[in-house]
């Protein structure tokens, strides 16, 4: 039985209060495991839609999760609702123009992420009760997705153990379904301790940690020649030892994110990205501490999960934009760059179009050319059937983590482009309790790409949530 049109009509009836719960949280930008008010907006709506509440999943303030149904399958939907550092905008207009100098600002779309997965279990809680027939659906409010791996630490937990899909997606300039891979990251601070001294009178006696951090950057520089292609290291400095130049520096910390396609490739590339570190130590008679701050696993793909997904996202169609969204997405357009434009159409394999949003779906076995990030959804597809939605939230070729994401965030075609992401994922949902070959198939191809390399968390066991980021 095709339950698809009576799904899709009763996100239209509610899909109002979403879009408002995705405007507020872009109001109230807040980053990595500080994000109480978004939260609360999260727990406000799941209360009022009658879902069980479950708060602190994995010890993390902000985690939380609401549950209706009984029996079962258990299809879980994923949300996200924190914001960047630095990317403080007003909405709607297609120039930089900060609210707060410095503020934080919704750059990677995750107040409409964390709505709109919040829509479609809404919607599938309707089908159930509406049905009554045995099934569950959750919705996991997963914060710091951001550099904080929450996932990864909620997954350790236990929270997903039951779970029998899992579903979720991102905004992105195109419709369809997410099949570009990831990596594996961790990341570390490197925290070095010397000895201060006098640097005219007595710099003999000194040891600089910020010399070690030097020594360090440049090691892991000579090292890029010989890791995978894939694989990337980045770093930044959180602490220089101070602003005083005739001291010796005796403390310094370095954060380094580490990444490669896989899990023992990234563990492998750690170790040595240590070892430097250590011999850096050894050449300026420092000391190191490696302390590990996060950590999240590449993502698998599910073939039955994903076809599936593709046709109903097909029969879906991408979101109807109008002359008005297609005006200020030009407008938005006008601000990039060239390149910006063509390296997302190369991401497909696509030549370049004067399309300002996307109006078709990509194929599923299109000659991608991915550009290749880290997410904590990986994780969760080690350990459950996963699949993710890519919906045309923003002008085609805008790239993420700046200003111009902002500007969209409350834009009538994020809007539309993030209910049709709740239409895509509630359908799947409603599919699969109504298929248990779906699941089995699911499930059975989960089993096939992990009997080789079975799960193990990145995350050290003795590792906490960071929830101060700042200082790990």
């Amino acid at each position: 039985m095709d339950n698809r049109s009576d799904i899709w009509r009763g996100i239209d009836v509610i899909k109002p209060r979403f879009i408002d719960l995705a405007d507020r949280v872009w109001a109230m930008p807040e980053v990595c495991y500080t994000e109480a008010r978004s939260a609360a907006e999260h727990l406000t709506e799941l209360r009022h839609q009658g879902f069980r509440i479950t708060e602190n999943v994995a010890d993390i303030p902000t985690a939380l999760m609401g549950e209706w149904g009984e029996g079962g399958p258990v299809i879980a939907f994923l949300g996200e609702y924190d914001a960047l550092p630095g990317l403080s905008q007003e909405a709607g207009v297609a120039e930089h123009r900060p609210i707060e100098a410095g503020g934080h600002g919704h750059g990677c779309g995750h107040n409409l992420l964390g709505s709109a997965a919040l829509l479609a279990a809404t919607a599938v809680k309707d089908w159930l009760a509406a049905s009554k027939i045995p099934g569950r659906v959750r919705y996991y409010g997963c914060p710091a997705e951001e550099g904080g791996a929450a996932k990864t630490f909620m997954v350790r937990s236990g929270a997903f153990d039951d779970a029998d899909i899992a579903i979720t997606w991102h905004p992105n300039s195109f419709w369809e379904v997410a099949v570009t891979p990831s990596l594996a990251n961790t990341r570390a601070d490197f925290i070095f301790t010397g000895r201060a001294s006098h640097a005219a009178v007595s710099p003999h006696l000194g040891r600089s940690a910020l010399d070690a951090v030097e020594l360090m950057n440049v090691g892991v520089n000579y090292m890029r020649e010989h890791m995978p292609s894939e694989a990337r290291v980045h770093y930044a400095l959180l602490d220089t030892g101070g602003i005083a130049p005739n001291v010796v520096q005796a403390h310094a910390r370095v954060r380094y994110s580490i990444r490669d396609r896989d899990l023992p490739g990234m563990n492998a590339l750690v170790g040595r990205v240590h070892k430097i570190a250590q011999g850096a130590a050894l050449m300026t008679e420092t000391s190191v501490e490696m302390r590990i701050i996060s950590a999240v696993s590449n993502v698998l793909d599910n073939t039955p999960l994903e076809q599936t997904l593709h046709r109903i996202m097909t029969d879906l169609g991408p979101p109807h934009f109008d002359e008005a969204d297609k005006e200020f997405a030009t407008k938005i357009r006008a601000t990039l760059t060239d390149k910006d434009i063509a390296s997302v159409y190369h991401s497909i394999g696509m030549d370049p179009t004067d399309r300002p949003l996307a109006d078709f779906i990509v194929p599923l076995d299109a000659k991608r050319n991915p550009q290749i990030g880290s997410t904590d959804v990986g994780d969760v597809s080690w350990v459950v059937p996963t699949v993710q939605v890519h919906a045309p939230t923003v002008a085609i070729g805008t790239p993420f983590h700046t200003w111009q994401i902002v500007a969209q965030g409350k834009s009538p075609h994020a809007h539309k482009a993030m209910v049709q992401a709740a239409k895509a994922m509630a359908a799947l949902g409603v599919q699969a309790l109504g298929e248990p070959e779906l699941i089995a198939a699911a499930k059975a191809d989960l089993k096939k790409r992990t009997a080789r390399t079975p799960y193990v968390c990145p995350l050290p066991d003795n590792v906490a949530p960071p929830l101060d980021m700042s200082l790990g």
